[in-house]
């Protein structure tokens, strides 16, 4: 699953341009489940089991990743620019990008104006989206044009690396982290059938899980998602949300979904049975698909897995790789419990 989850983070994939990612998932599934892709994108896959499912049992993870989409091109060639999803401005000044998926892959850097040719009032603060800009090395808006055109999508240039006690580094931790636990399911054999969605443009929106979730019409429903961890220096207590390497976090409540109280208690029960490592968010905050799968069609019993995640968002999340297991050993056992209820 760590080989996994590397070779899916190097794919670029923003919301809406997932389709090299759903490709190499494709790959990775085909003639292991029956699958198809609905009109916007998600990948809706069935595996069966060994037994008929009591109930019908859906995961879901997000195939797209946050990144940039070029909005205008100055006179002098510079590419203004949007985010696709949330980033923080503070994390990506000067940072290198890459259009991959254009014809010729092409590099830039975020920049903005020089330090000292900044007001006093400026200097200090965190510098507005709209003086930023991507440099691809052009001169001129017409050079840049033959390159890059309005609406084509930057990523940021990242390495998927092991490094420190048991951590991994790369960009699109959340979500390729889901998909690849899913793709480590539909490539074994499962006690009870299964549903998968792997799902498109949940960083704007949770748009592909409110169509993938009324297709499937499940009982239940799974969420495997990453989420923030702030366990960082100056920070402590709640304020840490949860900690990377305290195992699998399933969550009572965030800003898009008040969790099934009866689920959530069963999860740590059979976190305590079963010895799998878990905790829970102490902050309400964030959101993820379940916001949009717990309230299609006649209302979902939904639940979320998510890996402790320090830095989400950036070019540099870092998550423990024993939090991966635990993440999916805790979805592993609730896939039993409620396909069998």
């Amino acid at each position: 699953m760590l080989e996994t989850l590397k070779e899916l983070c190097m794919i670029d994939g923003t919301s809406g341009r997932e389709e090299d990612v759903r490709n190499y998932i494709i790959g990775r599934i085909e003639g292991k489940c029956e699958y198809k892709v609905d009109p916007m994108g998600n990948i809706l896959a069935f595996k069966k089991g060994k037994k008929t499912a009591k109930n019908k049992v859906m995961f879901s993870a997000h195939m797209d990743e946050v990144g940039f989409i070029v909005t205008y091109i100055t006179s002098e060639g510079f590419l203004k620019f949007d985010t696709v999803g949330g980033i923080d401005s503070k994390v990506i000044v000067g940072r290198k990008v890459v259009f991959s998926q254009n014809k010729n892959k092409i590099f830039g850097v975020i920049g903005l104006k020089p330090v000292h040719l900044t007001a006093a009032s400026e200097q200090g603060k965190v510098p507005p989206y709209d003086s930023l800009y991507i440099d691809i090395g052009a001169p001129s808006k017409e050079e840049a044009e033959e390159y890059v055109c309005v609406g084509d999508s930057a990523y940021f240039v990242s390495s998927a690396i092991e490094f420190g006690e048991n951590k991994i580094l790369s960009k699109a931790i959340d979500d390729r982290f889901g998909c690849a636990v899913m793709i480590k399911m539909i490539e074994s054999e499962l006690p009870y059938d299964a549903n998968f969605a792997f799902v498109v443009q949940e960083e704007i929106g949770l748009r592909g899980a409110s169509a993938a979730a009324f297709t499937i019409d499940p009982d239940y429903a799974i969420v495997l998602e990453a989420t923030t961890a702030a366990d960082v220096a100056g920070v402590s207590g709640a304020d840490c949300v949860c900690i990377p390497g305290e195992g699998a976090v399933v969550s009572f409540m965030d800003r898009s979904t008040i969790y099934d109280r009866e689920m959530f208690k069963r999860a740590f029960e059979l976190a305590r049975e079963k010895n799998i490592p878990c905790q829970t968010k102490t902050l309400i905050a964030g959101g993820n698909d379940a916001g949009a799968i717990h309230k299609t069609r006649g209302g979902i019993k939904t639940i979320t897995v998510s890996l402790p995640c320090r830095y989400i968002h950036s070019a540099c999340c870092v998550a423990d790789i024993d939090d991966m297991k635990s993440c999916a050993d805790m979805a592993h056992a609730l896939y039993e419990e409620y396909a069998n209820a």
